[in-house]
This record gives structure tokens, sequence and C-alpha cells, in this order.
């Protein structure tokens, strides 16, 4: 299994490490207060494997915050509403060794988010 750096590598893709473990590029970083991971936020988001397949994807869903999948929950803050963030999680920080529907188990995913607005 390729690692994540050796992915973006690769591909040629510039992205920040952050410390936690994932890779960003921030598109837009929106405007106002970021959420924290007590917020529900509404997103607009793609999610695709590493050989491009999509996964999943919604437009105007709403979330708890707290209730996502680590990678989100340590990176949908970077933003502000009206924000777009790219981020590129490794198994440990998104579904680790469990399989997912269409989602093979150590499986590298990449989502494509825009923060449209924080609820409350």
């Amino acid at each position: 299994m390729t690692t994540l750096k050796q992915y973006l590598d690769a591909n040629n893709i510039k992205a920040t490490a952050d410390d936690r473990g994932f890779y960003y590029t921030i598109d837009s970083p929106g405007s106002g207060a970021k959420p924290t991971l007590c917020s529900n936020v509404t997103v607009n988001y793609r999610g695709t494997l590493t050989n491009g397949n999509m996964f999943d994807s919604a437009s105007g869903i709403s979330f708890d915050l707290s209730r996502l999948i680590v990678g989100w929950q340590q990176s949908i803050p970077l933003i502000s509403p009206g924000g777009s963030i790219t981020l590129y999680l490794p198994p440990s920080l998104a579904y680790g060794s469990q399989a997912q529907s269409g989602i093979p188990a150590n499986s590298i995913l990449i989502f494509k988010i825009d923060l449209t607005r924080i609820n409350g």
C-alpha cells in the first residue's frame, strides 16, 4: 500500500502537511467564524479514492462535526463559511481497516468540501 505522502508526490500534488497526519489545500478560506467540534455544519462534498472513483457526494447536507470521521473533525475548522478545502486523508483518520460501501479497507480518501454555513 502506498502512503499518503507517496501518493501526493507521485501525482505532483502540492498540499500542506498537518501535524495530525493529513494533508490539505485550502482552495478558499471563507470568511467569519470557524466551526468548532461542537458545531453543526452544512456542506457540499465529494469523496473519491486515489484511483479517481467517486464513492460519495452530497449538497446542502448538515452534520454535527463531532459525529464525523476524525479527518473531517480536524480539518473543517481550518476554513470559515464560504470556504473550500481539499483533504487527503490516511486510513487512520478515515475508515481504517473497516471497508465501507464503495471504500476498500485501508483506503486513502480525498474529499473536496465546501463549508456553506455553521448552523446555530
